[in-house]
């Protein structure tokens, strides 16, 4: 979660942090030079204080919450990319190499190998493997 929009950072929250420490200092002015005389007075300085801060808050909650839509829809986005590359791919795939993928995905196996890429071939063509990935045959 961004923490700019509850520090006071920037345009409208900037003036209502400014307008917040106003309020309190006129408050805590007025404490001191009146004797009590004006509870009333004070209420609604306290009731002010409370509605700029619930003001300052909601503003923040929303702000974030735009970020997030964006966000959420700018991962769906992605995931529909990636569902169609996906598809693509199976439908691109040979039979054999959907099965040796099924194969390394059910016994934990890295499909790629060590940190390399997938190397897709035509149907019916042949792939040359290096020595250290060439089946030993125990006849």
């Amino acid at each position: 979660m961004r923490v700019k929009g509850l520090t006071g950072a920037g345009g409208r929250q900037g003036s209502e942090t400014m307008a917040l420490k106003l309020l309190f200092w006129e408050l805590e002015k007025h404490l001191k030079s009146s004797s009590g005389a004006s509870v009333v007075a004070i209420d609604n300085k306290i009731e002010q204080a409370m509605d700029l801060v619930k003001s300052h808050l909601m503003y923040a909650v929303r702000e974030e919450v735009e970020v997030l839509k964006e966000q959420i829809k700018e991962l769906i986005e992605r995931n529909n990319q990636l569902e169609q590359e996906n598809n693509l791919l199976k439908n691109l795939a040979s039979p054999e190499q959907m099965a040796q993928f099924q194969a390394q995905v059910q016994t934990g196996d890295s499909p790629t190998g060590a940190g390399q890429p997938p190397v897709l071939l035509p149907a019916g063509s042949t792939q040359v493997l290096p020595s250290s990935q060439i089946p030993s045959s125990s006849a």
